[in-house]
């Protein structure tokens, strides 16, 4: 049985691991993959913020049970990570924060001061005033293009175009390949973050009718700060295992930029532009999955 006071926040752990061809089962009470010849690599699943399971990988009952119990998210993904399958959600959305989430993007006029509070956060400058969501997406969307430039100007490299299609994964071009890993590595760590704190990743504010639409927002306000840079510098070192490379790169960039430290209180910083108040929970209402008694994190984790 797992112990209060053994449970890491989510803020101190390690960003992410992916995991491929072997078993993941439990062991004297400790998570293990086996590979084909038997041998056993232990997992320090208390310490991790989000499991990526790549294909080859097969998942025992107790596996997730304890994934479950320490609160780490588990991600069901394609080869590199390039496409999410599913997500084996830990904890899960609390009644009371949903609600405020569902509020603010709701309500057009406050919605909007979400979205003018992601665009000062990305660019460093106040929004136009009097223009609409629309106006702002359009915008954010030129702006974008031109850092992708920037970026891969800076590396040394060539850039056209954003082109993905998992469905043709082969038929991508390095720059792009090395992009869609990233990104996908910073999703994973954004949707962890996003469950932690008790929100639904589908309910977004710039990006709406997808099951990841709050996490693509998140995922937004770090991405030309962590991930893309790291994917041009890949590229840029002719790297002969383009996903391989990636995914090292972002995994080290997160531990060394303390990432899982920044999101949380960032994502509560937009919200908080809404002006509105933080509902109570109410009183039958099921505690959090993982109570803080020692006083630990920012508000908003769930431990």
């Amino acid at each position: 049985m797992r112990l209060d006071s053994e449970v890491i926040s989510i803020r101190e752990r390690s960003s992410m691991l992916f995991l491929r061809y072997g078993r993941l089962d439990v062991e004297d009470g400790a998570l293990v993959l086996v590979d084909e010849t038997g041998v056993r690599m232990q997992i320090p699943l208390g310490g991790i913020a989000c499991l990526l399971l790549e294909p080859g990988t097969v998942v025992t009952h107790a596996a997730v049970a304890l994934a479950a119990d320490c609160g780490t998210l588990l991600l069901w993904v394609g080869e590199g990570g390039v496409r999410l399958y599913s997500a084996g959600q830990p904890g899960g959305a609390r009644a009371d924060r949903l609600l405020y989430q569902a509020r603010l993007a709701l309500t057009d006029e406050l919605r909007l001061k979400v979205v003018r509070a992601m665009y000062r956060f990305r660019f460093g400058e106040e929004p136009p005033r009097r223009r609409s969501i629309e106006q702002l997406r359009g915008m954010e969307g030129a702006r974008v293009k031109v850092l992708y430039k920037e970026l891969a100007a800076a590396c040394g490299i060539s850039w056209g175009r954003r082109s993905y299609d998992p469905r043709e994964w082969d038929a991508a071009d390095p720059v792009n390949k090395a992009v869609s890993v990233a990104a996908h590595c910073l999703y994973g760590v954004c949707e962890a973050a996003v469950l932690a704190a008790g929100y639904a990743p589908a309910i977004g504010f710039i990006h709406t009718g997808k099951p990841l639409s709050f996490v693509y927002d998140v995922a937004d306000l770090f991405k030309f700060d962590t991930v893309i840079p790291a994917a041009f510098r890949t590229v840029a070192e002719k790297s002969r295992d383009i996903p391989r490379d990636v995914r090292l790169r972002c995994r080290d960039l997160f531990r060394e930029q303390k990432l899982l430290q920044r999101i949380i209180p960032v994502m509560e910083e937009v919200l908080a532009a809404a002006g509105e108040p933080m509902p109570q929970a109410h009183p039958e209402a099921v505690p959090v999955a993982f109570p803080e008694k020692r006083g630990l994190g920012d508000a908003g984790h769930r431990y």
